[in-house]
């Protein structure tokens, strides 16, 4: 007996034929059609338990077609198939109530199991509905890595959920983060984003919670905290694995009970945000070091979203590469083009510095040179200037100008995080704390927890490696000695 009928529709005979046998092998009765019309008499008719169907139809859009069928049989569920494999389509075949959707090519077994879950749970009913459909996409890349991202975003823009999105510097974790508010039932609501790495250590509960009149030296003014700007709207808490222990706790106070303090205050806030936590660290390894809370850590990882690094989706560079080249004809640098040998180069780059780093290198091209071709060779003396220490011999050993060279790497990245505004003050002193957090942690894990050995091979008193690794939070852990 077949375990349910499934309508197909898709202009493509081909697709129609190899649907039909795989449904069939899988025990399932399909039902096959090349138009839109079709589709929507079997649906009115009460026909069909599943509905499978391309989004371009010859007479008819499926983003058109989905909303009448939902409305009609609500718990029909109806799985969207597009070639167009961008986050718009993703995030509209959602929007407009498709039960999944599933990027052209796609694989059968994958498809086979869509099915099988929809007929085994309640379709999920979609409420919002978009116009959106020309507008700039935030996110660029038709590779197995993205499309798999879009599917997940899509998802999430339905949800209340938090969500842990981690990544290296530079692929995008604030774009999703704003991707998933803009099209979240909080849309309307405000996006607020704080840098935890940003922040003096001593401000990030006054900059989190606000802070009350006369509650430290300075605080002349009540002054609202980020939970109280982002009300009713999403919190974005970027490089939360840089967030100091005590705020931690405070924040996971927050998550379980749903309301907070400001620093001086006594009368609890009710607070109404979506929590978007993003690191390029890696939060287990922190927990180990007992630098993150685990608890904190489960309440933010509800739902992980991993982006991959440029250096994995490479096939992806050209589409980025062309997209910036637009935005800079835009301001005005002219109408660039890059030569197939200088998009050969570009995808043969490891990018270290992922989408920002080949944002920075396009729009520079755009603007230096004269050429409407950008060749390879232009390309090539680019990149060549982005690794110096690619073509010296003995940069590798030495191990001093590595690290200056990492440091000046990451103080680029840091200051281009900010656009046109400079970091907040201070910036020397947080930034010698995050070079002594891990110096020291080494230092320790080498001397196997010995503090006293330790401030020898830091060249250190031992009362000061002591008072920092109190103020740095470092917790350490004594093995066996060697």
């Amino acid at each position: 007996m077949a375990r349910g009928t499934i309508l197909i529709a898709d202009d493509d005979a081909a697709i129609r034929t190899v649907l039909n046998q795989a449904l069939a092998r899988a025990g399932y009765s399909p039902r096959a059609t090349g138009n839109a019309a079709t589709l929507w008499r079997w649906v009115s008719q009460g026909e069909g338990d599943v509905v499978i169907t391309d989004v371009i139809m010859p007479d008819e859009s499926a983003f058109d077609l989905i909303p009448r069928i939902k409305k009609a049989r609500p718990g029909l569920p109806v799985i969207a198939m597009s070639a167009q494999n961008t986050l718009m389509t993703a995030i509209t075949a959602a929007e407009k109530g498709a039960y999944e959707y599933l990027p052209k090519p796609f694989d059968l077994s994958e498809l086979v199991g869509v099915v099988g879950r929809a007929l085994s749970e309640p379709g999920r009913k979609r409420e919002r509905s978009t116009d959106g459909d020309n507008e700039e996409l935030p996110l660029i890349g038709r590779s197995a890595a993205m499309q798999e991202i879009y599917r997940v975003i899509a998802r999430l823009t339905q949800t209340d959920l938090t969500v842990m999105i981690t990544g290296e510097s530079g692929t995008g974790k604030e774009l999703v983060a704003r991707v998933l508010h803009d099209f979240s039932k909080r849309r309307a609501g405000p996006f607020v984003a704080i840098n935890m790495a940003a922040i003096p250590r001593e401000l990030i509960e006054s900059e989190l919670f606000g802070h009350e009149k006369g509650a430290f030296t300075g605080a002349q003014v009540r002054t609202q905290g980020r939970f109280e700007q982002a009300e009713g709207g999403t919190l974005f808490l970027d490089e939360i694995g840089d967030m100091p222990l005590e705020a931690q706790t405070r924040l996971l106070r927050v998550l379980q009970e749903g309301e907070y303090t400001t620093v001086g205050g006594r009368t609890p806030i009710k607070t109404n945000v979506r929590i978007i936590a993003a690191t390029h660290r890696d939060l287990r390894q922190q927990i180990q070091q007992g630098a993150f809370r685990e608890d904190l850590y489960y309440r933010l990882n509800v739902v992980p979203v991993r982006l991959p690094p440029l250096r994995e989706r490479a096939e992806d560079i050209g589409d980025l590469a062309r997209h910036f080249l637009r935005i800079a004809a835009r301001e005005g640098l002219g109408q660039k083009t890059l030569a197939p040998g200088a998009l050969d180069r570009l995808r043969k780059h490891s990018w270290p510095g992922n989408v920002r780093e080949l944002e920075n290198l396009v729009r520079r091209l755009a603007a230096l040179y004269s050429q409407d071709t950008i060749s390879a060779e232009i390309v090539d003396g680019e990149l060549a200037e982005l690794s110096p220490a690619a073509h010296e011999p003995d940069a590798v050993s030495d191990t001093s100008r590595a690290l200056s060279e990492l440091v000046e790497g990451y103080l680029a990245r840091h200051f281009a995080g900010f656009g046109k505004d400079l970091p907040p003050p201070g910036l020397y002193r947080r930034i010698l704390r995050q070079v002594e957090m891990p110096l020291i942690t080494a230092a320790l894990a080498a001397t196997r927890g010995n503090q006293i050995r330790a401030a020898e091979l830091l060249g250190l008193n031992r009362n000061t490696l002591r008072e920092k690794i109190q103020s740095l939070d470092i917790q350490v852990f004594k093995g066996p000695q060697a």
